[in-house]
């Protein structure tokens, strides 16, 4: 069971994969080791999203935590980042968040952050997976008696949280623009509305009336075609949208185009830099960023700091060199100086704050991209480290990229979850993609 939580959590369809029995050990293996850590009884947040499995699941990592003599204290319906920043201000132990964050309502997952909102350190997440592994919870004794842990309901965590997403701006936001936020019916649904009244902004939001199984479910960051009729039929500046658990955000501009993670990185990069905030002069990204951001970035003197697929790594090399912001396409954009994890609203909060101290539309921000298609093929084997190892695909790949020049790129790589090989190339010239994948994949067929 190495890996037993994965990159982000523990994943699956709930009360089939993901049980009741499951979330029970991993409470009781959570406050366990929590316990013995720290010598003191663990005191765990938990916070949830709008999904049908989610009350189920926190009843049973409550009482697995509480039979293990910790207290559980529960957020109610908050966004992941809610926890991630709450967990340190509260003084908790530990944090939960019980999501299963873009993906539709019938899965659900659990994700643990460490005392300062952060990914739990490897060798206490070990811990945790040995002791679900064992099943042994009672080898110093069954906790009885006054021993026991409680549970406590948190009534101030969503407006703790707002305050703090509001004091990272300063109050310049342009009371004017006409606003679209789409909650994804979703997290944040609790936090939106009350988000924009403390900045005294209007803000018209939509997909905030979850009822357990519309999470996600033509809305949100994943499904953008809704919020785009919406904001191009009505005359909106911007739209907004979040992800289920509202740790993603993506934009709309005021002619319905995408404002993606990238677009995002390179308007609030922009904005920090020519502020002199940009601290050591990075962005960080991953080798799926496009094109496009690597030239705007240095077209304006910014440094391009590229990672592998995953936010874990964009953040990993933060810390590690000390950078400021960082984030993928998908919109899981991390501001490090303000937080320790991707979070929707508090980069809405700084987009509009980018906007609002300029004179142009949002359409105008946006840099240049270059025409990118993917492609996938399925293989045999499962085997991991493939396409490292065979010469005759890393000579096509080195041939290819000298070939294309800065005219365009590949990226091969295998699939993390699937056994399957990701093509991605990108072209400035869009009619060379397709005969560009056909290549690719006829090269991979014949090599693996």
């Amino acid at each position: 069971m190495g890996n037993f939580f994965g990159t982000d959590g523990v994943r699956g369809i709930a009360n089939k994969e993901l049980t009741c029995e499951l979330a029970i050990k991993i409470g009781k293996a959570a406050a366990k080791v929590l316990t013995e850590n720290n010598h003191h009884k663990a005191k765990i947040l938990i916070g949830k999203d709008t999904r049908i499995s989610s009350d189920m699941l926190e009843s049973a990592l409550l009482a697995g935590i509480c039979s293990l003599g910790a207290e559980g204290i529960s957020l109610g319906v908050v966004p992941t980042p809610a926890v991630a920043h709450l967990v340190k201000k509260y003084g908790a132990d530990a944090g939960i968040m019980i999501s299963a964050s873009h993906n539709s309502f019938e899965f659900n997952g659990i994700k643990l952050f460490d005392k300062n909102g952060y990914k739990l350190p490897d060798e206490t997440e070990h811990k945790i997976e040995r002791l679900i592994m064992e099943n042994d919870f009672e080898s110093s004794g069954k906790i009885i008696g006054k021993d026991l842990g409680i549970i406590t309901k948190c009534t101030t965590a969503v407006d703790d949280y707002l305050d703090y997403i509001c004091s990272t701006v300063c109050n310049n936001l342009n009371k004017n623009l006409k606003i679209a936020v789409d909650c994804a019916n979703g997290s944040a649904s609790v936090t939106a509305r009350k988000l924009f009244k403390k900045l005294n902004i209007k803000a018209d939001i939509l997909f905030d009336n979850p009822n357990g199984i519309n999470i996600n479910d033509n809305c949100g960051s994943t499904h953008l075609e809704n919020l785009k009729k919406y904001i191009t039929d009505n005359n909106y500046d911007i739209g907004i949208a979040f992800d289920g658990d509202a740790d993603r955000c993506l934009a709309v501009d005021e002619t319905g185009n995408i404002i993606d993670g990238d677009n995002i990185l390179a308007i609030c990069g922009k904005a920090l830099k020519q502020n002199g905030k940009l601290k050591n002069n990075p962005l960080v990204a991953t080798i799926m960023s496009n094109m496009g951001l690597k030239v705007f970035c240095k077209e304006n003197d910014i440094d391009f700091s590229e990672t592998k697929v995953g936010d874990r790594y964009v953040l990993e090399r933060m810390l590690k060199e000390n950078y400021l912001i960082g984030g993928e396409q998908s919109g899981h954009i991390i501001f490090l100086e303000h937080s320790t994890t991707g979070d929707g609203q508090l980069t809405a909060v700084q987009l509009l704050s980018v906007l609002s101290g300029t004179n142009k539309k949002v359409s105008e921000l946006k840099i240049k991209k270059y025409p990118q298609k993917s492609s996938e093929i399925l293989i045999e084997s499962s085997q991991k480290g493939l396409l490292s190892k065979n010469k005759n695909i890393n000579k096509y790949i080195a041939e290819t990229t000298k070939k294309l020049d800065s005219k365009g790129r590949i990226v091969l790589r295998e699939s993390g979850t699937e056994p399957k090989i990701r093509i991605m190339f990108e072209h400035e010239d869009e009619s060379k993609l397709d005969g560009l994948i056909n290549e690719a994949k006829e090269i991979i067929k014949n090599n693996l």
